[in-house]
This record gives C-alpha cells, structure tokens and sequence, in this order.
C-alpha cells in the first residue's frame, strides 16, 4: 500500500509533457497541471491553429489561457522535494527514451516487462498479470521486450511468421507454406533455432579456442621480443667492451712504435751528431793546416822556406767517409710501410667478419599468420609477381633496349638516346620504370659474364666516381654479380660476399620492401636461395640491371 501511495505521488505531482517533478506548476482550464516553460512551449507550436489543447485529453481552448502559477501545487511539490520523493519521479521503474514502453499505460508509461508476439504489444509487470493468470492467454509467445514486434509478422498474410524457409532462407508464417513457399524445405522457426544456436555455439568454442591460441602466440611473441632485447644488449655491451679492449691494445701498440721510433731516432741523432763534431774538427785542423801551408807557399826567402817544408805534418787519410757513404738514405719508412700493413690486414679482417656478422640474422616464422610468412615454392613467389619494364631514359647509351623494353645488351658502340637527366653517363646501367613497394616479384634471364642483378633507390647517383652510381658499390643500392666464369658474388655497399651456390640462368628476386626483406634464387626445378638481406627499405625500390662485359644480355621475364 505504500509503495501504491508512492506512486500516486510520482504521477500527480509530475509533468506528463517532460515527466520530470513539475517546476512553477499552472492549472489551465480543464485541470490538468504542467510546468510553465513546459506548456508555454506546447502552445506556441500550437500559435498559428488559433486553438490551444491539453496534451493529455486534448480539450481546446480559445483564446489562448492565461498562465498562473498555482502556489499550492507548488508548495507541495517543495514538500515532496524535502521529503526525498523528488528521486522516486526518476525511478527506474518508468520508460525512457531508450527503453520499451507499456503499451497499456496511460500518461507516463512504465517500463515493459515483456512483450507477446501473439498479442504484438509489449506490457509492464501489472499489464502482463492477464497473460499469466488467463489461461488463454498462458498460450502467447512471451519474449524480451522489443520494438520490432512487427518485423516478426508476415508483412502479406499479417500473420506471425512461426516457421523458416532454408529454401529461401527468411522466416514465413504458415500461410506462406501453401503459397510461394509450397515444396520448399521448410522447417518450424524454433528447430531452426535449435540448430543455428548448436553451429553458434561451435563457432563460438572455435573463436575462444582461437583466441587461446593467439594469446599464446602473444605471449611467445613477447618472450621472442625480451629475449631480442636481451641478446641485443648483451651483444651491443660485449662488443662494446671487445671494440674498447681493441682500442686500449691499438693505442697501447701505437705509444709503443713511437718509443721505439723516438729512442732509435735519438740514438741515430746523437751517432750522427758525434760524427758531424769530429768531422767538423777535422775541418778545423786542415783548414789550419792549409793556411801554414799557403803562409809557406808564399815565403821569399829560399833557405827558410827549405828549412820548414820537413816540419809540416803530413796528411792524415780521413776515417769518416766510409761510414757516412755506408749509411742507407731511409730511415723510418719500412714502420710506416709495416704499420700501413696491419692497418689493411685489420680492415680486411674487421670487414670479413663484419659482413658475416651482418648475414647471421634470423627470421622469426614460426608464430606469424600463415598469410605473412614468405613463399617457398615458385608458385608462391608468383602470387607477388610484378610486371617491370625498364626505362630507357636511365638507360646508360652503349645499353640496346629492346623486347618491349624488357631485354637490355650490352653493346659496343653508343646508341641514339636523346640527353635526359636521369641516364647513366659513367657505368652501363638501367632502371627499371616502374617503382617497387610492399611484396614483389620478378625473375631476370640473364647470359654473358659480369650481369648486375640490383634494386636501386631513385636517388642514386648517374654519374662521378665508381662508388657513387655503381650498384652495389654504395648504401643506396644492393646487387648481385654473376659471371659463368669467374663465380658470383652479392655486393653492397662496396663489400662484396661470394655466394656458396652456382647461379642458374634465370634468377628470381623477392622484395619485402616492409618486412626489410630482399632475397635472391636460382630458379630451376626448385627455388635455391643465393643470398638473402635484412635491413630497413627508407624509400621505394627500383629494378636495375647492369654490365661489364660487351654482348652480355639480361631480361625481365615476363611471368602469367
């Protein structure tokens, strides 16, 4: 009973246009109330009708009344807000506008509790006591309450579609099974239910397993992540120590040769310093004795001359001018030519291993998509085949182009090519027209010796020193060499690697501009791998073919 007063409460002192707690309550004529502002607004809508109605049992009034503020009513609104029943007017138990509403109630309706597909209404828990004390109506079809009630009756026979037509795939009512549908597989909407419910639950149990699934490869993928982080770090820490240590014995051998040349250099210093004095007292003593002589020489009188002609001493022969003739004009240049040697030999040997290094890497395939792994079979390549043809501006001028700008000779004298600022002055290269990103894949026919197999990037040099615009000779561009004679080797960035396999005639090249991927393959019966890179790709690709022998020929080989 209280719960009852309650709610008389709640619907007397709201308004039915905003069902809020009445603000400023008026009274019109007919008696009902609402908020000022509430039914101000309603009649000006209402402005150009010349006729004003209550929205709740629409009786018209003209003129247009006039609004009172009723103070009663808007003191015991003021009372019910102290008492705390202001709350109650918002209580869940009535309709909001996303809600299904009572289509029994009148004012503001509550909440439906449930609706009848039979009866195609929805009601709130008192509306629906008919349906569960009635027995007739214990028969309806309750379901959750829905604002669709129509979509489940049959838009031509207004009946409610019951059953499900697997011919057509659409639900019918039972009608539709004698007309339209008549010998169709048809089956009562309920079995249908049934079944779909039992393949939702499978789908359902395959997706959770799948998520299981990828939750592990998930977490394997972060275990692969820390254990990269580690690796790297203790490599980037043990090289940095090793590199250091190298250093440390660098600077230790360099203090020592110059020791070594500064003693050996002041011990030559002071030997040739004490020959020079005794040189230059012997200069001394033979000036003094040439000045007595040419004084005798010149003396007139011939008994004092003959008298001291046997006093002078005789002429010693000098003992420093075998040792001054014996001594070799080079002094310290074999320790420049020796320290020049080691300097080369650490290079060679710093590059060799640096290179091996750089080709150690390893690829994570197992816990990839199956769509993201690279190809192994031929007929996996072709699925990124790319149609690439070669542009005969970057053509460098002693290079025939020909088969629709596919095959490329080398020849031995300069073709009629016009001037264009993106052809090859100083090595007989091409590039291809077209530029490569994402996945792609080509294969090259190749005859001759010394074919450059390359991707370039669109910036590479066309000119100047051979570092600059060579492919593979510089950072912008990755080659592969092969010659039927003299082997094949992979160059970039003028580090050359022999390849551990022969080449065929016909070279395959897969570009995973993303993944930083570019691999070269003999193709043949199989696909052998030739040489493989992992590195970052900071621009799109180009193909590129070059050579070094006349009468040498490559081609892009056109793949279905």
């Amino acid at each position: 009973m209280e719960q009852k007063g309650v709610q008389l409460d709640r619907e007397s002192f709201s308004c039915s246009i905003c069902l809020d707690p009445l603000k400023d309550p008026v009274a019109i004529p007919c008696g009902h109330s609402y908020c000022m502002n509430c039914i101000k607004a309603h009649w000006d809508e209402e402005e150009g009708k010349k006729l004003y109605s209550c929205p709740q049992c629409r009786q018209t009034f003209a003129p247009r009344p006039v609004l009172l503020k009723n103070t009663m009513l808007a003191d015991l609104v003021e009372q019910l807000k102290k008492t705390g029943l202001q709350a109650a007017a918002a209580d869940h138990c009535y309709a909001g506008p996303e809600d299904v509403a009572c289509d029994v109630c009148t004012g503001r309706r509550r909440k439906a509790f449930k609706s009848c597909l039979v009866c195609r209404a929805s009601y709130c828990e008192k509306h629906l006591k008919p349906h569960r004390d009635v027995p007739p109506l214990k028969k309806h079809k309750l379901v959750e309450p829905s604002n669709k009630l129509q979509e489940n009756i049959c838009s031509r026979h207004d009946e409610v579609m019951k059953m499900f037509c697997r011919t057509d795939q659409q639900c019918i009512c039972y009608l539709c099974l004698m007309d339209e549908h008549k010998g169709h597989d048809t089956v009562s909407a309920a079995a249908e239910r049934t079944e779909r419910q039992r393949e939702l639950e499978g789908s359902r149990l395959n997706i959770q397993q799948r998520i299981q699934d990828r939750e592990k490869d998930v977490k394997l993928l972060h275990q692969e992540v820390e254990a990269i982080n580690l690796s790297a770090d203790k490599t980037v820490e043990d090289s940095e120590e090793t590199f250091t240590e190298l250093i440390r014995l660098l600077e230790k051998r360099s203090s020592d040769v110059k020791q070594q040349v500064r003693s050996q250099q002041r011990s030559e210093v002071s030997r040739v310093r004490e020959l020079q004095e005794k040189l230059e007292q012997e200069i001394t003593e033979l000036k003094r004795n040439d000045a007595e002589l040419q004084k005798l020489s010149h003396t007139e009188d011939l008994n004092q001359f003959l008298l001291s002609y046997p006093s002078l001493p005789p002429l010693t022969e000098s003992t420093h001018s075998s040792s001054i003739n014996a001594r070799p004009l080079r002094y310290f240049e074999d320790v420049t030519a020796a320290v020049s040697e080691v300097r080369d030999e650490l290079q060679d040997v710093l590059r060799e291993k640096w290179t091996n290094a750089s080709l150690m890497g390893t690829e994570v395939d197992v816990l990839l998509p199956q769509s993201e792994l690279k190809p192994t079979t031929r007929a996996g390549f072709l699925e990124y085949s790319r149609d690439i043809t070669l542009d005969p501006n970057t053509a460098h001028t002693y290079l025939l182009i020909s088969d629709g700008n596919r095959k490329t000779t080398l020849m031995d004298e300069q073709q009629s090519y016009s001037s264009h600022p993106d052809r090859f002055t100083d090595c007989d290269q091409v590039l291809s027209r077209e530029s490569l990103t994402g996945r792609c894949y080509w294969e090259v026919e190749w005859d001759g010796e010394g074919v450059f197999m390359a991707v370039g990037y669109k910036d590479i040099s066309r000119s100047g020193i051979y570092e600059d615009c060579v492919f593979g000779q510089n950072d912008k561009s990755w080659s592969l060499c092969c010659d039927q004679d003299d082997g094949s080797l992979f160059w970039y960035n003028n580090v050359e690697s022999p390849l551990s396999v022969p080449v065929s005639s016909r070279v395959g090249m897969y570009l995973d501009h993303t993944a930083g991927v570019l691999s070269f393959y003999s193709v043949s019966d199989t696909m052998t791998l030739l040489h493989r890179v992992q590195t970052t790709f900071t621009q799109p690709l180009y193909a590129g073919l070059g050579f070094c022998r006349y009468g040498s020929t490559a081609e892009l080989v056109k793949l279905n």
